[in-house]
């Protein structure tokens, strides 16, 4: 059978010479064929490289909008901080006025009882009657401990057994580096959890989240105007109120509040003044637990 073709005629533009050339149709068709395939090619290519650009435009545009959204989320979370420190400033100031001055919040409850009156107090009215009753007690533990002169009441020992790392006086701030920045007590450098003991006999006037940059804080009062604080801690063990005794656990070393590292930050105050500790802890021992005895008798 013989085999269909296509005719080309090619005429020669100086000479005029006609060549005819033989194309057959399976070859036609496999042009027609490749070129087709190449053109899904080009169109694939195209296609997945625009899908591909796409995909790095979301991308960008997501990545830019977390970045915002983090920005956002910081200042809130700075904003919030901030509001912490103010509402726990407040908080400490409410309580030293009501300790100073006993002052009691009148529970108001409605004229007819039998119209929304209730017998039974609320939890928010007890937890006042509470905070009442304490610092009334307070002012009378205080008042009692103000007189005379306590043997064990001179801060005589290391709060926390570690090193000295921030002495007293001018220095840097640890955090900015610019300098100008007094140190009112120095700073004891301990592991997280390490026992913090009182160094005298005294009542405990504070035990909370200061809002100063202490953070977790305790303020001891020894009577005759000499007072210890005890900043940065991790853990509070005793109430305010209370009276401690020289070497009871009173808290543990912790890093809260303005800090870059774990420590105890400790002040020794007379009448409200920061004394230098270094005077009180040059001569001062170290507390050591008695061993304990393995037999109960």
């Amino acid at each position: 059978m013989k085999q269909e073709y296509f005719v080309v005629v090619v005429a020669h533009s100086l000479r005029g010479r006609l060549r005819r050339i033989h194309i057959p149709h399976q070859a036609v068709y496999a042009v027609l064929a490749f070129a087709l395939l190449g053109c899904f090619s080009a169109f694939g290519v195209v296609a997945s490289y625009a899908r591909m650009a796409w995909k790095v435009a979301n991308y960008n545009s997501l990545r830019h909008e977390a970045e915002v959204l983090r920005s956002k989320y910081q200042n809130l979370e700075r904003v919030v901080n901030q509001k912490n420190d103010q509402l726990a400033s407040l908080e400490l100031n409410a309580t030293e006025v009501a300790i100073a001055y006993g002052l009691k919040q009148q529970l108001e409850g409605p004229s007819d009882l039998s119209a929304e009156g209730k017998l039974v107090p609320t939890f928010q009215e007890s937890l006042e009657d509470y905070n009442y009753l304490r610092s009334v007690n307070l002012l009378a533990l205080a008042s009692h401990h103000s007189r005379g002169f306590q043997p064990n009441a001179i801060p005589n020992l290391w709060p926390v057994e570690g090193m000295l790392t921030g002495s007293y006086g001018n220095r840097s701030d640890p955090l900015t580096g610019e300098g100008g920045e007094f140190h009112s007590g120095v700073d004891i450098s301990a592991p997280i959890g390490t026992a913090v003991r009182a160094t005298a006999d005294g009542l405990v006037v504070m035990a909370a989240m200061d809002g100063g940059g202490y953070g977790r804080l305790i303020r001891i009062d020894h009577g005759n105007g000499i007072s210890t604080w005890y900043g940065h801690l991790s853990r509070i063990f005793v109430n305010a109120g209370q009276e401690v005794h020289r070497g009871d656990k009173i808290g543990a070393v912790g890093a809260t509040g303005r800090v870059t590292a774990p420590h105890l930050h400790y002040e020794v105050r007379n009448h409200g003044t920061p004394m230098n500790p270094y005077r009180y802890l040059a001569n001062a021992n170290v507390y050591h637990e008695a061993p304990r005895s393995e037999f109960p008798f």
